[in-house]
């Protein structure tokens, strides 16, 4: 290319903002590229337009900001740590404080705070004697601390599809996947929307299965009622700094359950009990250290005090959301069953790619210009996509349990259909509890006004 024809990014854009947004999608699949054509050819630009991509007023015409999320709460809390004569976790008023209001929170016998989300899996893994070669049933759409924990135990991720619209494990085809060497289901509430818990504990319990609840973006969720984190054997939060309540990274696990819940304190604490009523004292297991400090669990304890403010306005806004869409045709609205609490970590829906003229990345492109904070789908693939499983490769490289012949799992050929179809057709909204209502029906109106100037 000769210097007269080269052009910077920011030329090329500008020059060609006008252009329509994309190719076509169909059926989940691109059509043949096909040229853009400029405003005065396309079909579009025979009606004018009134998008904001093409110069005209965004609907989203009020501001939300989150804000501050610590103050005055945490820094009384924080003062009064610092008049303590030690900063470690155990025995400490801080740590006792944050289990008391946790507990009040998620009302369960046995409490250990932690370092991470990703601990508090590891630890109700490794409590709940999950091994080599053992088989955990789990989301492909999730982060991947969700099965840390499972291949640090040298144990079996497998896969399992989700309902198209709810984004949680589709029971049905976590049954298909059970084998003998099943030993526990991760029910990961994606998004804040509670799992099918009740016929996945039957489930488990017909199976003898562990359920294991993945609570990390459900703070203050409830599940018919009750609170996320009592129905399965373990319920795991995490308290990272994006989450409804942080500390600025952290976790907490919880049981009732009367063989796991006095084991994740060892679990968490490089494998012995702190008391030495227990097995007389002494390592009798291995495990790492997790451990949460005194000053992290002041912010928390300070935190939890905001937390049924926060679950309750997001989970109003969300619902919002969803009743003021259901109506426009190539929308699927977040699903979310009636007598549930979802508290919208984000919101989602999906397109139907086959009612719209551009595609999915267009559409979120064309709304984050009407104002709306949107961006397209959630993680670029399904967990067994990313190299790491692909090749096998946990452990400098390598898989042991594979290697060893305790399993013949090949996650290069595991499919899950509907996963994939969600991260392709999904559009990520987000929703905090600095917004109002007003501002929800302005991204509500936004999507709407898209939908109609791209349908088929």
């Amino acid at each position: 290319m000769s210097e007269k024809q080269t052009i910077s990014r920011r030329q090329f854009v500008a020059g060609t903002s006008g252009l329509v947004l994309g190719a076509a999608m169909h059926g989940g699949a691109a059509k043949a590229a096909e040229t853009p054509r400029s405003p005065a050819t396309s079909p579009a630009a025979k009606k004018k337009s009134d998008l904001a991509i093409h110069g005209g007023k965004p609907a989203v015409t009020h501001s939300a900001s989150l804000g501050r999320r610590w103050g005055d709460p945490e820094r009384r809390q924080l003062d009064a740590m610092l008049q303590q004569d030690t900063l470690f976790y155990w025995g400490g008023p801080q740590t006792k404080l944050l289990i008391e209001r946790f507990q009040q929170v998620c009302p369960v016998k046995y409490v250990q705070t932690c370092s991470s989300g990703t601990a508090a899996i590891h630890i109700a893994v490794a409590a709940a004697g999950i091994g080599p070669g053992d088989e955990v049933i789990t989301s492909p759409v999730t982060d991947i601390g969700t099965v840390i924990g499972v291949l640090y135990q040298q144990a079996v991720p497998v896969f399992a599809d989700l309902a198209p619209c709810t984004y949680n494990l589709d029971v049905e085809d976590v049954r298909r996947k059970i084998t003998p060497k099943t030993k526990a289901i991760i029910a990961v509430h994606l998004t804040g929307n509670p799992c099918d818990l009740d016929a996945l504990k039957a489930l488990a319990d017909q199976h003898k299965l562990i359920l294991i609840e993945d609570c990390a973006q459900a703070w203050g969720a409830r599940y018919r009622g009750r609170p996320i984190g009592t129905v399965g054997h373990f319920g795991c939060f995490s308290l990272q700094n994006s989450k409804h309540v942080t500390c600025g990274d952290g976790g907490v696990v919880g049981s009732s359950h009367e063989e796991f819940g006095p084991l994740l304190q060892p679990f968490g604490d490089k494998g012995a009990f702190r008391t030495a009523r227990r097995e007389g004292g002494g390592f009798r297991r291995f495990a790492t250290n997790y451990r949460m400090s005194e000053p992290q669990a002041a912010v928390a304890a300070a935190q939890l005090t905001r937390l049924e403010a926060i679950a309750a306005k997001r989970a109003r806004l969300g619902n919002l959301l969803s009743e003021k869409i259901a109506h426009i045709p190539g929308i699927r609205p977040h699903e979310v069953h009636p007598q549930d609490r979802a508290v919208y970590w984000f919101y989602m829906f999906r397109i139907r790619p086959e009612a719209f003229r551009i595609s999915r990345d267009d559409f979120a492109r064309v709304l984050r210009a009407e104002g709306v904070p949107a961006a397209a789908g959630y993680i670029h693939s399904c967990l067994y996509g990313e190299p790491v499983f692909r090749e096998h490769g946990f452990f400098a490289g390598r898989w042991p349990v594979r290697e060893f012949g305790l399993t013949q799992m090949d996650y290069s050929k595991v499919k899950c259909p509907e996963a994939e179809a969600i991260l392709a057709t999904g559009i990520r909204v987000t929703i905090h509890e600095g917004m109002s209502e007003e501002y929800i029906l302005d991204v509500a109106k936004a999507i709407e006004k898209v939908a109609k100037h791209f349908a088929v």
